[in-house]
Formats: C-alpha cells, structure tokens, sequence
C-alpha cells in the first residue's frame, strides 16, 4: 500500500478522550453503516463522498466539515470511487460533556448534541485541520495538544446553538430492543428474542427497526460489538479472546465485520499509532 492512500490513526495516552484518523486516499474504501459511541467532527480535505446520515443524505466536498453526534447512524462514501481524503476526530462523550458544564451548557448532566449535520464554516474546518497536525506531529508537546483540543470543543459551542436537541420519539418496541440489544451485545440474541421483547411479528420488527434506526436488528448488534472491540483493542487486548467474548464465532468473523465497519483490521487498528494503515482489499458497503 502507498504511502499516498494510507490511513494512519494517532492516540496519546495522556489525552485518551482524543484519537484522530487521517485518511490520505479512501477511493477503495467502503464504510457500511454505523455508529460511534464518541462525538465525531470529520473534515473532507480532497475530493468528494456522499455522507448518509439520519437527517437524509449529502454530497460533501473539501471544504466541509462534517459532525456525528454519539450513536448516530452515518456512513461516508466516495462519489464514484473518485479520490477522497479526510480526517477526524473522535471526543470521548463524557469528556466532552464535562467541557460542555464548563462551558456554563445547561444539559441536564447529557451531552448537547448539535443540530447540524455538516457545515462549510472555515474557522471550524480549521480547527479540526490543527487538532489533527498537533497529534501526527510527534515531536509536538503536550501543551499545544491539549491547546488544540480545548480550542476545537469550545469553537463548537460558539458556532451551533446550545440547546439540546428535542427527545427522538421512538416506538416503545423498538426502544426496548435497542435498548436489549446494547444490554446484551457480547450474548447470543436471536430474532425470535427480540419479538419477545418488542411484542412485534418478525417482519415487523425488521422492517420498523431499520426504518427507524436505519440498521437491522442484527446490524445493530454487530454495531454494538464493533463500537466496544475498538475500546478494548486500544487497550491492548488479544484479537482472539477479544472475538469470543464479544460473541463472535471466531477471530475471522470479528475480522470481517470490523473491516466493514472501521474499514481496517483489529490489529492493524490496535496497533496503529501513525504508522500507515492499508484499507481492506475489497471492501463491503
């Protein structure tokens, strides 16, 4: 793989709220749908890529900064494989709800999340832009890490309006699978479970629960499982263990579905740190 088209995460354990992903060339790259547990802020540096997200679905291009608030389903692609480039950064929720309090945001003890979904606000794109050069800098100290960070989280707030955002009304069904679901992600979970919970036929459970959420069921939870291997695998942890644990059939199967989700391997991402990361050979959109 080149060293144009590498990916390259970078992490520093005296900020673990922060990791940042640079992606030089992501033409091969495809992301399925998915979420994260953490507030993300991408911004597109090359090209151009088709950002699905739960509000619809926007063509983004260098320039635009784009926002996903914590479990928002999302996927960025390339428009017709064309050269693409970004970068983001992920904010641990918790940290930046703390930030938020200090801030004087009147949450209620939850995240804000923002109204917005993409913009093309210079200031902001610039923000992230110096976020990233700090942490792929490696002789870059402390302070001006910690100065970029603070810099990004409190740019947001003088940018989007402070307010949360109105409840998402959700079926009682669907909420009681959803929430099953990320109750009992690393047990076996069967449809037929899931129906139990919701009181809903199988066709309709599948068919509502992708509407809403805009996974399957079984999307969801392989979601689940995804969002917490990233944890563990920063935290070192063996892939093989990590795949039994979480409920996988093997470290194959926990191999596979990572790719389509994170669009690298667990170990290429545990062990990532800005060395070049190469995309799977095919990816699965």
């Amino acid at each position: 793989m080149s060293e144009k088209s590498a990916h390259r995460f970078y992490r520093d354990p005296r900020f673990p709220h922060i990791e940042v992903r640079d992606v030089r060339d992501a033409r091969d790259v495809g992301y399925a749908r998915h979420s994260h547990d953490s507030f993300s802020i991408g911004i597109v540096t090359g090209g151009r890529s088709t950002y699905l997200h739960e509000r619809g679905q926007d063509e983004v291009g260098a320039g635009a900064v784009v926002l996903m608030n914590p479990g928002a389903i999302h996927a960025c692609n390339p428009v017709d494989s064309a050269t693409w480039s970004y970068r983001m950064v992920h904010v641990d929720a918790a940290w930046l709800c703390r930030f938020q309090c200090e801030l004087g945001v009147d949450a209620a003890g939850s995240l804000h999340e923002f109204g917005v979904t993409s913009t093309m606000d210079a200031a902001l794109h610039g923000g992230v832009a110096t976020l990233c050069d700090r942490f792929a800098d490696s002789t870059e100290d402390e302070f001006a890490r910690h100065e970029a960070i603070v810099e990004l989280a409190t740019a947001l707030h003088e940018r989007f309006p402070r307010r949360p955002l109105p409840a998402r009304s959700i079926p009682p069904g669907l909420a009681r699978v959803a929430e099953y679901i990320a109750a009992n992600y690393a047990q076996p979970v069967s449809l037929a479970e899931l129906c139990k919970v919701s009181g809903l036929s199988e066709s309709h459970l599948v068919r509502s629960f992708k509407k809403r959420f805009g996974m399957t069921p079984h999307e969801y939870l392989i979601d689940q499982r995804i969002r917490h291997s990233r944890h563990e695998l920063r935290r070192g942890r063996p892939i093989a263990e990590l795949a039994l644990e979480l409920g996988f059939a093997d470290q194959a199967h926990l191999q596979r579905m990572f790719k389509r989700i994170v669009a690298t391997t667990p170990g290429q991402y545990r062990l990532s740190n800005g060395a070049p990361v190469s995309p799977p050979l095919s990816a699965t959109t």
